[in-house]
């Protein structure tokens, strides 16, 4: 496995695997992999083969974090990625620094990436800043990179809609493949950011998951539509009663388009964010 870190020998070694037509599998993380996204690496290296190449990119992006968010806390841990990735057979790893990624020897870095249309809700609500961070780091690392086939995972919905739409609206040519969230034997679904909580908290998170049980047993048992206000309010509730837990936004809505509903059908979709202290998990799921 190699490690690379600077951008114009990996576009280098990209153009060179574009002129010998082999395919590439590329999985963006932020790094701190966890199971969820060995998954990942592995589904990536089924897609091309061994023929192929599996890279994983390891950034932790400034641009989509504000400045009250967490980004100098955000967990790191280069040198146990390096060893997942090893195991998990990834060939190259491309790992670069902020000054990489964001030049700005003479004039600050200012050219960005906007999604005006699926950004705006939930998650671009409450981070009004972030999809733009993560829509012009996906950029730039495709760009990179040059791959065929592009990871994401499901836990990160909205992102995964708004890097699909990204995709299509500007011609990107590659497949974006969104694998299914996975998640603890109790129902948390994987993330990075689970190593914040404490085990109080921890045991308390697992209510993210049982409020999307929850709201899809409610659908289901159903012969018509629920109301979003009706069970938003029931699944509030149900997040309340966790002594640590404070929901900050619970949203049914269309998962093609991303536009909230006041009647909730089957099919439709349901998206949480709940802070257990300073820590934010999100979750989400068909109902």
């Amino acid at each position: 496995m190699r490690v690379i870190k600077v951008v114009k020998k990996m576009q280098t070694m990209a153009r060179r695997w574009q002129s010998e037509k082999k395919r590439v599998s590329f999985v963006p993380t932020m790094g701190y992999l966890h199971a969820g996204h060995e998954s990942l690496i592995t589904a990536a290296r089924r897609r091309v083969g061994r023929s192929g190449v599996v890279v994983v990119s390891i950034f932790v992006n400034p641009t989509q974090f504000a400045a009250t968010e967490d980004l100098s806390r955000y967990p790191r841990n280069l040198e146990g990625d390096l060893a997942m990735c090893r195991r998990a057979g990834v060939d190259v790893v491309f790992a670069p620094s902020n000054e990489e990624m964001y030049p700005s020897e003479t004039v600050e870095f200012s050219t960005y990436v906007s999604e005006s249309f699926l950004s705006q809700s939930m998650e671009g609500i409450s981070r009004p800043t972030h999809f733009r961070g993560v829509a012009t780091v996906v950029t730039k690392l495709f760009n990179i990179v040059l791959p065929s086939v592009a990871f994401f995972g499901a836990k990160d919905f909205q992102q995964a809609a708004v890097l699909r739409k990204m995709v299509g609206d500007l011609n990107i040519p590659l497949t974006l493949v969104v694998a299914p969230t996975l998640r603890e034997p109790d129902g948390l679904a994987m993330s990075s950011r689970n190593a914040y909580l404490t085990p109080t908290q921890r045991t308390q998170a697992v209510v993210l998951s049982q409020s999307i049980t929850h709201a899809r047993q409610r659908v289901q048992a159903s012969p018509k539509f629920l109301l979003s206000k009706t069970l938003s309010k029931e699944i509030e509730h149900l997040i309340r009663q966790q002594p640590e837990a404070e929901p900050e936004y619970i949203e049914f809505f269309h998962p093609d388009t991303l536009v909230p509903v006041t009647k909730i059908l089957r099919g439709h979709h349901i998206a949480l964010a709940v802070r257990f202290g300073a820590t934010r998990l999100i979750d989400n799921g068909p109902v």
